[in-house]
């Protein structure tokens, strides 16, 4: 078992659901993204969720966009990435996943990157443009490195589809809840309920529900729980806090923020 499997096993014995916050490394710089992802823990995040700086990252929208390119442009390679990994694992002690993308993977090989990965305290993978069909390799070697492979799910996805990626995510399922990229929302359609609802019903007994793209609010997240979601994820509105406001404001906004939703997840 993963630290990300023992974190949510943990908090589902004590009936409550799980908070993940994303961030990406090195963005604005490293110094802050560490106090920004120490900011979100303070409040109560459960699970570290560390975007890997991409120049093309297709599953995410213009403020991950915009953060991701802040961060090439400091000088953030997968080996930098990695090392704030290493820092956040020394320091913290937080259950951590990476998101990026195949290429960053297929350079170094998926058992040098992964074997790098876990000795820099990474304990599962988040790769959106990986189908499970073409995965063979990547949980090959996540299963040698003792490593999570946590795949997504879209909102339209076939019971075929969801029965087949139940049965090969580890950690949790990756709900993508709307159709489109990431980014902050208002609202929530009705679609995105009966999506849950229909992948809960095969993921229930198996593997922990987590369901990111556009939650930023309480309300969304008792309404993704509401639902059927164990585990909701945020990600834009973290960055949206960093993107407006400076170092000393942010770290503080961010932790409250991070203490409102993980609120609503007990």
């Amino acid at each position: 078992m993963t630290r990300i499997s023992d974190r949510l096993a943990q908090l589902g014995s004590r009936n409550e659901h799980a908070l993940i916050g994303y961030a990406v490394a090195g963005y604005p710089d490293r110094q802050t993204s560490l106090d920004v992802i120490k900011a979100m823990i303070k409040g109560g995040v459960d699970i570290v969720e560390l975007g890997i700086p991409f120049s093309d990252p297709i599953a995410d929208g213009p403020t991950i966009q915009k953060a991701s390119y802040k961060a090439l442009q400091q000088g953030i390679t997968p080996t930098e990435a990695l090392k704030i990994a290493k820092q956040i694992n020394d320091s913290l002690g937080v259950p951590l996943a990476v998101m990026t993308y195949c290429n960053i993977l297929y350079k170094p090989g998926f058992d040098n990157f992964l074997r790098n990965a876990r000795a820099n305290g990474v304990d599962g993978l988040v790769i959106p443009d990986l189908t499970f069909e073409e995965a063979g390799e990547l949980k090959k070697y996540a299963s040698k490195h003792s490593m999570d492979t946590i795949f997504l799910v879209s909102p339209n996805i076939s019971e075929e589809r969801i029965k087949a990626i139940v049965n090969v995510t580890t950690g949790f399922l990756y709900l993508v809840s709307v159709f489109g990229t990431t980014g902050q929302r208002e609202a929530f359609e009705d679609y995105t309920v009966q999506a849950i609802k229909r992948v809960k019903k095969y993921s229930k007994s198996k593997v922990p529900l987590a369901v990111g793209f556009g939650v930023s609010k309480e309300e969304h997240v008792r309404f993704m729980l509401k639902a059927g979601a164990d585990v909701v994820i945020v990600g834009s509105a973290f960055i949206n806090i960093i993107e407006q406001n400076g170092r000393q404001e942010m770290t503080s906004k961010i932790e409250s923020l991070a203490r409102i939703l993980k609120n609503a997840t007990r």
